[in-house]
């Protein structure tokens, strides 16, 4: 769950005035500037010119036409495969560097692909502040809300209270194998590389349920926060993946709940929430005033899961 994070980290850069949402991601990464469009024709990849560049806007959104290797098997995707682009031994300014070198899967602004662009956000966060990305979510963010024990690695010393998954998948046997949370990356994942505990992570979200404030520290304004759960998604925008449940939208960083029925769960009109590879989960529902974070580490079972989670927590409001 970094993407919501670094999402937030890159609207308070905005708040600062350093950009807008609608500047150019060439702007802060100049390789950018150059891509093209890879269209699938009869099993040869052919490139085309972008009809606009891609804006800091489409990478909150996920409609830059990024991807992700795992998301499917396309010819962009088999690039992605063969690249380096999953190690962490490569750094931020390397791999906005790389992923700038390969094909979009699609125009910008044309679909919803859930994708490496909040790494992309990572490195623009690094370009702009000065700093490494880790440094800047803590002087910004973590240390204000006093999460003290979230950062891109822990030491040897908290090895035993890690939580890690079964070496085997009880459900399908697949064998199951994430990060080692213990070994500091060269490369600070703004999409997914944060180590934290439940508690700290409570604490981002009762900053959200706050409008952007906890205990006197105000992290992101209000209407800036109001602006990132609302959907930005328009109607010409193509939506094709299980990672959004029907009846959502997406905002800047978060899903959000656009009607009352349609998905199969319950929920309330304008709640927002993301989730982590490996199962972690998290929603905000200002309706009801109530926030919940749910911690495992089990990619199997994450969508059974948290559809059951929701039943659970709505079952218990009155």
């Amino acid at each position: 769950m970094t993407k919501p994070i670094v999402s937030v980290g890159i609207m308070m850069l905005v708040e600062d005035g350093h950009f807008i949402l609608g500047d150019p991601v060439a702007k802060f990464i100049p390789e950018f500037a150059g891509q093209k469009v890879g269209v699938d024709n009869n099993g040869r990849l052919d490139l085309v010119p972008v009809k606009r560049q891609m804006t800091v806007q489409d990478l909150l959104r996920h409609t830059s036409g990024l991807t992700y290797d795992h998301t499917g098997n396309g010819l962009v995707q088999q690039l992605y495969q063969q690249s380096r682009l999953r190690s962490r031994k490569i750094t931020n300014a390397e791999h906005a560097t790389m992923i700038a070198g390969m094909p979009l899967v699609c125009q910008p602004g044309a679909e919803w692909n859930y994708s490496r662009s909040t790494d992309v956000l990572g490195r623009i966060i690094e370009v702009v502040s000065g700093k490494s990305l880790g440094a800047f979510l803590t002087e910004r963010i973590l240390a204000p809300l006093q999460m003290a024990e979230t950062a891109f690695h822990t030491p040897e010393g908290n090895a035993g209270r890690l939580a890690e998954p079964f070496a085997i998948d009880p459900w399908n046997g697949d064998k199951v194998q994430l990060f080692n949370m213990l070994e500091k990356p060269a490369m600070e994942s703004g999409g997914g590389g944060l180590v934290s505990t439940t508690m700290d992570y409570a604490r981002f979200c009762q900053m959200l349920l706050n409008g952007g404030a906890l205990d006197g520290n105000r992290i992101i304004g209000r209407k800036t926060l109001e602006l990132m759960a609302s959907d930005h998604l328009t109607a010409g925008v193509k939506v094709c993946s299980p990672l959004m449940p029907p009846g959502h939208g997406f905002g800047l960083g978060f899903a959000v709940r656009t009607h009352r029925g349609i998905a199969p769960f319950p929920g309330s009109l304008g709640q927002f929430f993301w989730s982590g590879m490996a199962g972690t989960f998290f929603f905000i529902d200002p309706a009801e005033d109530l926030f919940t974070v749910f911690m495992m580490q089990g990619p199997g079972q994450r969508e059974y899961i948290r559809n059951l989670l929701r039943d659970l927590v709505y079952a218990a409001v009155e």
